[in-house]
């Protein structure tokens, strides 16, 4: 019966538009032009502020009225709520997605790349991938609901940041200052979540993520009093940091595993009858084995443990001269229950006594455990993603890299990765790089599946 009216209201929600399938779509493509063609870059303010008024306008017009943008760190935070027609007592739930994108070089890209363009079934164009797919997908399906007369039961609120590439300033102060404005039971991330499909169609799984690791930067100084190169010291700062990234590179964090990462093993040792299979059994019969988890490493490197890489180096100061410092970056993803701290512990252990291992405090994300799985949510992402996909298997994973998600786990909203989006598996998507794309289908095919969701979950 539940479905049936679903699909009834699916129903209503295209004729209340009053739209064809096709007018739809095109209108669908207007506004993700629109948005992409702002370019919400660091530094730059004004361009925040066009997208914000454009958003604004579409909350507005569709009837969400209570719209707060915030003026903050050189960018600006949306904020929308949408109010319970009928309140159930329930808190309510939150959508998340970011504004803002990763700069992009337009002398490295066979097009402009703040230019909205079509090629072989892709939507092309900085952020048209992350995040701006998932950002015009929630709007598209809240106007949707709205036209088709849905009443939540419970408030509907919106979060849209503007440095989630780099500072995540606005995430820190919605998770605080404004905390009361987007407080909820939990968040859907538009930014963690998704599908992947085969090329001929056939659809693989959609992922939600439960858990994220810890992001943090570890600057490596080793200092020297130097002195002239034609008398070598048996002390020299850069041999020390050298050996000290040397050490770090050839050291093995010890595997770990959790819920998140769990599921994702278990779905894949099931559908591979092979030696790869073979492996992730083995994996998980004992997560401690050390042999084991190195092989599933070099298959998919972060998996298992925490992983620690050298970015960034530079040293001396003249090339007549003894060094007298070299400095280095290292970059750690930390698995979930791991301390910072302790990594940094471990890699001074690893540099020695003549390099100096810190922490870059204005780096990190907040140290958060996975968000404990509710059937409820499961059960109505596989619904949503049944609207286009009949039995697809939905798979909670971990993400190896940083969310705004962390920061509201870690003042206790659980965070779910939610996404309609799907890609074709072993084709580039771009994301961060030259000539991102997003899959036409895909972005459009999301729709439906936030609207479904949401009908689930508030209805």
């Amino acid at each position: 019966m539940r479905l049936a009216i679903a699909a009834l209201l699916a129903a209503v929600s295209t004729a209340a538009i009053g739209q064809s399938p096709d007018s739809r779509r095109a209108a669908e493509r207007a506004l993700f032009e629109k948005i992409v063609e702002i370019p919400t870059v660091e530094a730059r303010p004004a361009e925040f502020k066009k997208l914000t008024a454009l958003l604004t306008s579409e909350f507005r017009k569709s009837g969400i009225t209570n719209v707060i943008v915030k003026d903050h760190d050189d960018t600006q935070t949306l904020i929308a709520r949408w109010a319970a027609a009928k309140p159930s007592g329930k808190k309510p739930i939150l959508l998340m997605a970011h504004m803002d994108v990763v700069e992009a070089k337009a002398s490295d890209w066979k097009n402009p790349p703040f230019e909205f363009r079509e090629e072989k079934g892709y939507y092309l164009g900085r952020g048209t991938n992350d995040n701006k797919a998932a950002l015009a997908g929630i709007v598209l399906a809240l106007q949707n609901l709205k036209a088709s007369g849905f009443q939540p039961t419970r408030d509907i609120v919106v979060l849209f940041t503007g440095d989630e590439e780099t500072s995540m300033n606005s995430v820190r102060r919605a998770s605080t200052e404004w905390r009361d404005l987007i407080d909820a039971e939990y968040a859907l991330n538009g930014d963690g979540g998704g599908g992947a499909i085969y090329k001929d169609g056939r659809v693989d799984a959609f992922y939600m993520q439960i858990a994220e690791k810890t992001y943090a930067d570890y600057k490596l100084v080793a200092t020297n009093r130097g002195g002239h190169s034609s008398s070598p010291r048996p002390d020299n700062a850069i041999y020390a940091l050298a050996n000290a990234l040397t050490a770090i590179e050839r050291h093995r964090f010890p595997p770990m595993i959790n819920d998140a990462t769990r599921a994702g093993f278990q779905l894949q040792a099931e559908r591979d009858s092979g030696m790869f299979g073979a492996l992730l059994n083995k994996f998980l019969e004992d997560p401690t084995d050390r042999e084991t988890s190195d092989l599933l490493e070099s298959f998919d490197a972060g998996s298992t443990r925490t992983r620690c890489v050298a970015t960034m180096l530079s040293g001396g100061h003249a090339p007549n001269a003894l060094p007298q410092k070299a400095e280095a970056n290292v970059n750690c993803r930390i698995f979930p229950g791991v301390k910072i701290e302790q990594v940094r512990a471990d890699l001074q252990s690893l540099a020695g006594p003549d390099v100096t291992v810190s922490v870059d405090a204005s780096s990190t994300t907040p140290e958060t455990s996975p968000t404990k799985i509710r059937a409820d949510v499961l059960d109505a992402y596989k619904a949503a993603v049944g609207t286009q996909f009949k039995n697809a298997p939905v798979v909670p994973f971990q993400s190896a890299g940083a969310t705004d998600g962390a920061y509201l786990r870690a003042v206790g909203i659980p965070v779910y990765g939610f996404g309609g989006l799907w890609g074709v598996i072993g084709e580039k998507e771009g994301v961060h790089g030259l000539d991102e794309r997003v899959l036409i289908d895909g972005f459009h095919g999301q729709i439906p599946i936030w609207e479904e969701m949401l009908r689930r979950v508030a209805g």
